[in-house]
């Protein structure tokens, strides 16, 4: 967990640079503005979405498995706000200590790798379906292990093919492009990778442990851009494809637009992993309609909104888990106590000890 609370700690304070933007340059017209955000509305709330569905299908192969995931406890949770406080402030102190210029330069290349096999891993399956049958596929198996006889222990159990091959070369290609040109859309193909891969990935087990994470994250998020300078220092100096942007001078400039409005992935995250909880819920309740899911979907876009709203009208910084954080436990909440299933919200379990499964009340099954 250690290296998603660097990256979470980073693409939040990224976030919060929006409104500091917004007033160093204005943008050429309120319909170059409105294109900015609704273009970030819609990059935050895919990955979400496809991400959920893809953490699924995850948890469904360890499952099948015997796979044991990592996942936070209530302690671990309780304590992350504070590891990601200590870790925002280290990197302030680094950047006050440090050159920018060669910080950022390590920091691209080791996102550099980061984004190449992040971007590989969610367009694999598009590449599978793009190339034609005729391709002259091949399959591989890399096998590493340590020791001998006896005392060998496998590191490494990696199947591939020459189709994967080309997605990783593709990938790579993207990759050299953000290292030497930085470009925006570069930044945000692997945000987006990025993004998807954490909802998919990144585990949490019981509804309870979301809210104590989200809850410590919302106290975290406000007093570091309210309370201190720390958070937007650090978004100003932090140069990585941890955030995504779109350009508010778009139409004047075209591609070459640099009047960037910013969201941090952490604000996308760590709400989704929230979000695809509830979506592996209402699985385990057979609820077709997917009604806490879509609830935690529809309160997020709310959250969204009321954040981009607040910084456009006030012209500052602002923690999008001020919004985001009471909308995403809040409602889904409130709709598990109209129907009845408090109880078996918080007491769900993605992989228990005990095998069990949670009841299905047939009162309460879906029209």
């Amino acid at each position: 967990m250690a290296d998603s609370v660097d990256i979470e700690v980073a693409a939040n304070a990224t976030l919060n640079e929006t409104a500091a933007n917004a007033t160093a340059k204005i943008p050429a017209t309120v319909e170059g503005m409105s294109i900015a955000y609704l273009s970030l509305f819609l990059q935050a709330i895919v990955p979400i979405f496809i991400g959920s569905f893809r953490s699924v299908k995850h948890h469904q192969e360890q499952k099948e498995s015997g796979e044991k995931p990592e996942t936070l406890s209530h302690k671990d949770a309780a304590l992350f706000p504070l590891i990601a406080s200590g870790t925002l402030l280290g990197i302030y102190i680094v950047f006050q200590i440090f050159s920018k210029e060669y910080i950022n330069l390590l920091l691209a290349f080791y996102f550099f790798f980061l984004g190449v096999l992040a971007l590989a891993h969610i367009a694999a399956p598009l590449f599978e379906k793009v190339i034609p049958s005729s391709f002259p596929n091949m399959d591989y198996h890399l096998i590493f292990t340590q020791g001998k006889g006896e005392s060998k222990e496998e590191i490494m159990n990696y199947e591939f093919d020459r189709k994967d091959l080309v997605c990783l070369a593709a990938s790579v290609v993207v990759g050299v492009w953000y290292l030497v040109e930085k470009h925006w859309i570069a930044n945000n193909l692997f945000g987006l990778a990025f993004a998807i891969n954490g909802v998919e990935l990144l585990s949490l087990n019981r509804i309870s442990t979301g809210c104590i994470l989200l809850g410590g994250l919302f106290v975290y998020d406000i007093f570091w851009v309210f309370g201190t300078n720390v958070m937007v220092t650090v978004a100003k100096s932090f140069e990585a494809p941890i955030k995504l942007v779109f350009p508010q001078d778009l139409l004047e400039k075209g591609l070459g637009a640099d009047n960037f409005a910013m969201l941090g992935l952490g604000d996308i995250v760590i709400p989704g992993i929230f979000i695809a909880l509830l979506l592996r819920f209402d699985n385990s309740l057979k609820n077709d309609k997917k009604t806490y899911f879509y609830s935690g979907f529809i309160a997020y876009c709310l959250g969204l909104v009321t954040t981009i709203l607040v910084m456009h009208v006030f012209k500052h910084a602002q923690p999008a888990l001020l919004y985001l954080v009471p909308a995403c436990i809040g409602i889904p909440v409130l709709v598990a106590l109209v129907k009845g299933d408090i109880k078996l919200m918080f007491s769900y379990e993605d992989h228990s000890d005990e095998k069990k499964e949670v009841p299905v009340k047939d009162a309460k099954k879906e029209k």
